[in-house]
């Protein structure tokens, strides 16, 4: 394969030569700059940072569950009033990634200034949970601006990681996502043991204060690579190079071109993707939602109930990077529908633990459900650049990411409904069934254009003579 002819430039950021290649489908890459030409150091920086801020703001949604009894007594709230909190705050953290993401393509955002706001708005959340009685007051507070500052950290913790690294994106993005589980470890047990009507204030205003500085702090080292930008070290034509990125990129090849939003939603894939995280993520919030609760209703203790939460994040966390890593490996469709396989029978498995009454069986499904509960969020936000580029793919994947806005109202708040009427076990199964239905769409997922390019490229036979 061999690339139109080439201008060589100068990059303003790094004042070092790159040039543009073309593939056969049509891309451009933007290849010759390393990321030390343009950072002044490795992009690894790119994972670290990121991977920090997820972590401090994996309280909002993995610990918030924990802290649902004592803001009750506190507040005066009934649990209808603490899930509908949660359910807001997942609906407003997920609804920002598409406005921000449109934001920040068209300059009017840098990813900076999106955590600097998004540090902002997450304090005001905490202190609106911890100061603020009136149940619509809260929803707000933490639910509207919280999740808003929330979303606008979450989204761009992710966006970067894609970018900076378009050759091997699954570990990577796996990594930096798993820290938005595991994070919220040490506040699971703080909220079981240290939570109370007497203290709720001062660690609500600390965790605050917490998100604050560490999210402020990274913020700084925030920046975006050049569009179209490409590792030097690997070949964008052949996928020739280091062994681990040469066998990533030819599993996942790139997109076979830019695709704007519009165009991404015209392949038909996008919206199928859209559908399948509606389903797998309202799964994943049903389970953090109502584990601890259900542990309690079945008669086991509170150090089982704290520590389901904590394996289930711990692992929600992990898995989010283990899947990423296997992924690389082989290949982003057959893993992701291998993740929501596991998270569909870990439901049951729940149901099934619970009415034996063991406690291990309960704490392994545990384990199962925070590992599928998780790892089909890297999964998508990797699957998203795959299928339609870097260059609009803090746009697309808002759009793809926005599906979970949806998620929040049926396994949250509709969730309650549903263990109210039909009990855990009739609300456990009907979360086994929906997760079983996502991996039948996320079944027929396919990278846009490739396979009809190829064909329509490939050489006809020519007729005997």
């Amino acid at each position: 394969m061999t690339a139109d002819p080439i201008t060589t430039n100068e990059s303003g950021a790094a004042n070092r030569p790159y040039r543009e290649v073309t593939d056969a489908h049509g891309r451009v890459y933007r290849v010759g700059e390393t990321d030390r030409d343009i950072l002044g150091h490795s992009r690894k920086i790119m994972i670290y940072l990121p991977w920090i801020a997820m972590m401090a703001i994996s309280v909002f949604e993995y610990a918030y569950g924990s802290a649902e009894d004592t803001l009750s007594s506190a507040h005066g709230w009934t649990q209808s009033n603490t899930f509908w909190i949660l359910s807001v705050w997942v609906f407003f953290q997920a609804g920002i990634a598409f406005p921000a993401g449109w934001m920040r393509e068209r300059g009017i955002l840098t990813a900076r200034r999106a955590m600097f706001i998004g540090s902002v708005l997450c304090v005001i959340g905490f202190l609106a949970l911890s100061h603020l009685s009136n149940v619509w007051l809260a929803i707000i507070g933490f639910g509207v601006i919280g999740g808003v500052g929330a979303g606008l950290v979450y989204a761009t913790c992710i966006n970067m990681v894609g970018k900076w690294f378009p050759e091997r994106r699954g570990a990577r993005t796996g990594f930096v996502n798993g820290g938005f589980a595991y994070g919220s470890l040490p506040f699971i047990f703080i909220f079981n043991y240290a939570f109370d009507t007497g203290n709720y204030h001062r660690v609500l205003d600390l965790i605050g204060c917490y998100i604050l500085i560490v999210v402020f702090g990274c913020a700084f080292f925030f920046k975006d690579p050049p569009q179209n930008w490409w590792p030097a070290d690997i070949d964008p034509l052949t996928y020739g190079g280091t062994g681990k990125s040469a066998t990533s990129v030819a599993k996942n090849p790139p997109a076979v071109k830019q695709f704007t939003p519009k165009e991404a939603i015209r392949t038909g894939m996008l919206p199928l993707m859209w559908l399948s995280i509606v389903l797998t993520a309202g799964v994943s919030i049903f389970g953090i939602s109502f584990q601890v609760d259900f542990a309690k209703d079945v008669g086991f203790g509170p150090l089982v109930a704290a520590s389901s939460m904590g394996i289930m994040a711990v692992i929600n966390g992990i898995g989010r990077a283990v899947v990423g890593w296997l992924s690389d490996l082989w290949g982003r469709k057959l893993t992701l529908v291998f993740v929501i396989l596991v998270l569909g029978l870990a439901q049951f498995g729940v149901i099934w633990a619970g009415h034996l009454r063991s406690e291990w069986l309960f704490l392994f499904f545990a384990f199962l459900s925070g590992f599928g509960g998780g790892a089909f969020y890297p999964m998508f936000a990797a699957l998203t650049p795959d299928y339609f580029g870097e260059n609009f793919n803090a746009t697309n994947y808002g759009l793809v990411y926005s599906g979970k806005l949806i998620s929040g109202l049926f396994g949250g708040g509709l969730g309650s409904m549903v263990v109210a009427a039909w009990g855990y076990n009739g609300a456990y199964a009907l979360a086994g069934g929906v997760s079983m239905v996502a991996a039948a769409i996320a079944l027929l997922l396919r990278q846009p254009g490739r396979g009809e390019r190829e064909s329509a490229q490939a050489p006809r036979p020519q007729p005997a003579v």
